[in-house]
């Protein structure tokens, strides 16, 4: 008789996209989402213009997706969520540069200015419409929902972050409606297609994980030290050969891992480990820069290259790309109050020679 196959649970959290009512993705409802507008945690104190901006074009960074990520046993962070932003401008990403993206963690007490202490209803309100102003007064981009002071100038109903997305909007939408009272906030070509992300832990047949711990977790330090010294002493064509035969190892086993849930778009585990997808552009610990509070940033969750699928991005011709993004946060989760704080994102693309999953 055959044994059943018993699966064990990796203490991964997989998150898959989702089609969801467009309520249940308002700040309100404390989602985890990809795309659209930001749902903003805290009401104030967002970050400044500045930050949202990338380095290399000087263009506003559009959302990307947000993680709501409570840590319980805190009372600062009984809500907490960790948003991601990159450009949009293809040129901006080359290979295994991270500066085009940017990342913030937000977290609140369940007594706080903003949220009832009791949960949120589970069904449609008026607090659940697209926002263009926050509680605490802060107007928001009527194009991508980041704090937006730049009124237009003729109805001066709307705001934008930017020229660039003032001129987006007109374009687009604005030009037809401008100071008519039924004007309404409408999705903009400037955002990504919207989802909920939903969450379940990752389950592996006991075999597999066996063979996974035998065989070391992908950093392949078993098979440097099986290397002779002969072996190092070859000529460089070897040593070319050794390399892509490691980082093929490291493909494989990414390919393995994701293979019983390939539709995955992320993986959380915090103070867990990634899962790379290249021997190549791994950080080292002085890599990670610590928090400025002093402690060392540790693991939380990476972005898998599913979502560009999802998000219809990935393309043969110059455009945003990754192999995955790695998400590193402050190890204390120290208090900022209302304050968005910058953590620390990785980028990690595959090797020139192996293809994605």
């Amino acid at each position: 008789m055959q044994s059943a196959k018993q699966n064990k649970d990796t203490g991964v959290v997989l998150g898959f996209v989702e089609e969801a009512d467009a309520w249940q993705l308002r700040s309100s409802q404390f989602p985890s989402k990809v795309g659209g507008r930001p749902a903003w945690l805290s009401q104030s104190d967002l970050p400044a213009l500045s930050d949202l901006t990338c380095p290399k074009c000087q263009l506003p960074t559009a959302f990307l997706l947000q993680v709501y990520a409570p840590i319980t046993s805190h009372e600062s962070s009984f809500h907490r969520t960790l948003f991601i932003f990159c450009c949009k401008t293809p040129t901006c990403h080359s290979r295994n540069d991270w500066q085009s993206f940017k990342v913030f963690r937000s977290q609140l007490s369940r007594k706080n200015d903003f949220y009832s202490y009791d949960p949120p209803l589970d069904e449609k309100t008026d607090e659940d419409s697209i926002d263009t102003q926050l509680k605490s007064g802060i107007k928001l981009c009527r194009v991508c929902g980041c704090p937006g002071q730049k009124a237009c100038s003729r109805c001066h109903a709307v705001t934008y972050c930017s020229k660039e997305h003032q001129v987006i909007d007109w374009k687009d939408n604005h030009k037809k409606e401008c100071g008519k009272p039924s004007a309404t906030t409408c999705a903009s070509p400037f955002l990504f297609p919207e989802f909920e992300l939903v969450t379940e832990p990752e389950e592996i047949e006991e075999k597999e994980e066996c063979k996974e711990e035998c065989n070391g977790t992908g950093d392949l330090e078993d098979d440097r030290e099986n290397i002779t010294n002969n072996d190092l002493q070859e000529n460089d064509l070897e040593d070319m050969a050794l390399h892509e035969s490691q980082d093929s190892k490291v493909v494989q086993r990414f390919k393995k891992r994701v293979s019983a849930e390939p539709h995955q778009v992320l993986r959380y585990e915090r103070g867990g480990s990634p899962l790379w997808v290249s021997c190549e552009h791994k950080p080292s610990e002085e890599s990670i820069p610590r928090c400025p509070c002093g402690a060392k940033r540790i693991f939380e969750f990476q972005v898998m290259p599913q979502l560009l699928i999802d998000l219809k991005v990935d393309s043969t011709e110059a455009s945003i790309d990754w192999g995955t993004l790695v998400i590193y946060t402050c190890a204390d989760n120290c208090d900022h109050g209302n304050k968005y704080v910058p953590e620390f994102i990785w980028k990690q693309d595959f090797s020139m020679d192996q293809q994605p999953v």
